[in-house]
């Protein structure tokens, strides 16, 4: 699939893949929206508003679960590294970066935080192996002095609280405006 090259082009991406489930109680585009709205509703900044809604993108982009032979459990798509490579020319570092991280900050929960592991959602949890499993102490000492960590695990927050199939929740085009700002912004 071709990678989104403006906002108009990632926000058709999500209406026309956004409806489709990704192992969650949640299709794609309820996870963003309600991922966004509980970024918006902790006061983080725009750019991590847009992180939040963006950060499943590289899901879409690389468009492998769901597929015969796809496991959770043994095939990573790297949606976080792809996400961020989409994102970056679009809304530079501020919205990328979480994104990039977001996976690594639920990796470093698991590892620092036993009992989170016990409240991630069955595909969270399956996925946590082929994303890597626990961090070794060196790799959570590098996360931790990382300029991202905060907003990484901010946004792995948001990313585990966005799956409730109850939730009345905005809808996309409600951040079309933000995303065109930031866009604008960014350049």
């Amino acid at each position: 699939m071709k990678a989104p090259g403006n906002v108009d082009e990632l926000l058709a991406l999500y209406e026309e893949k956004g409806s489709e489930s990704y192992g969650e109680q949640v299709t794609t585009m309820m996870h963003a929206v309600q991922c966004a709205q509980l970024a918006k509703d902790d006061g983080a900044s725009d750019e991590l508003v847009a992180a939040a809604l963006l950060h499943d993108v590289g899901h879409l982009v690389a468009d492998q679960q769901g597929h015969p032979g796809f496991s959770l459990e043994e095939n990573n798509d790297d949606h976080e590294a792809i996400g961020a490579r989409i994102l970056s020319p679009l809304f530079g570092p501020k919205v990328a970066q979480p994104v990039a991280l977001h996976v690594t900050a639920k990796r470093w929960r698991c590892t620092r935080e036993p009992s989170y592991y016990e409240d991630l959602s069955p595909t969270s949890k399956a996925t946590l192996k082929a994303q890597g499993g626990l961090l070794s102490e060196e790799e959570c000492q590098r996360f931790e002095a990382h300029p991202g960590f905060k907003d990484a695990l901010r946004l792995r927050t948001w990313d585990d609280l966005g799956k409730d199939a109850e939730q009345t929740q905005p809808q996309l085009g409600e951040f079309r405006e933000l995303l065109r700002r930031l866009a604008k912004d960014s350049r």
